[in-house]
């Protein structure tokens, strides 16, 4: 492995062990003070830690902190296949050290933040996929290359990701990214549901990529 992709592979873990530590931290916290945060205080905690993680890692490695993106954004043909699963690999670690961390923190929650559905299964999966979509959406039209950096694209992803929380969190979680979802899923030994969270993003954010070529080709 090259010095060059092992600083890529640590900034995109970093990134999404703040992303899992902080906005599931806030769930965890959320629940245990009955309520202190609210739900408005969880979207704006995910919201403004995949911006300031945009800003943090995104010259260094792209922070996609989102298995999805990174395939997304091979599909787009935008990132080289063979970084892929090294990202991904790379954000699951990441996501479950601080899931570990939690529940070491705070063993006494009965969730980590998991993802699971408050309605129907088939009502989770399809509002995850639209959330995905329009999440990657925004992230290839604001990214440059592969990278999600400079200021509007920092705001405009953290942004979306703020709103769709705010909209989508009640019913379904508003994941959006498989790593987060992985994470609380693995340190709990809760899989119910989980293949929703693994194959919606993905779904949504490569439903993404088509929409952002058929723009680019008229």
């Amino acid at each position: 492995m090259s010095k060059a992709l092992l600083g890529k592979l640590l900034a995109e873990g970093i990134g999404t062990f703040a992303l899992v530590f902080c906005g599931t931290g806030a769930i965890v916290i959320d629940h245990l003070q009955n309520g202190v945060i609210t739900h408005l205080g969880i979207a704006l905690t995910f919201g403004l830690i995949v911006t300031a993680m945009i800003y943090a890692t995104g010259e260094k490695s792209g922070a996609h902190l989102n298995p999805a993106v990174s395939l997304a954004f091979w599909a787009a043909g935008k990132f080289p296949g063979r970084e892929v699963f090294p990202y991904a690999l790379a954000q699951i670690l990441g996501g479950t050290l601080a899931s570990l961390l939690l529940r070491l923190l705070f063993p006494e929650t009965p969730t980590l933040g998991e993802t699971l559905p408050a309605g129907g299964v088939g009502q989770s999966f399809v509002l995850e996929v639209v959330l995905a979509f329009f999440l990657m959406f925004v992230i290839i039209q604001v990214a440059t290359g592969s990278k999600e950096v400079g200021i509007m694209a920092g705001l405009a992803i953290g942004l979306t990701v703020l709103l769709e929380a705010l909209f989508a969190g009640p019913v379904t979680g508003a994941s959006m990214n498989p790593a987060r979802s992985l994470a609380p899923a693995l340190v709990m030994g809760n899989f119910k549901h989980l293949w929703i969270y693994l194959l919606a993003p993905v779904t949504g954010a490569l439903l993404g990529i088509l929409a952002w070529r058929g723009i680019q080709s008229t």
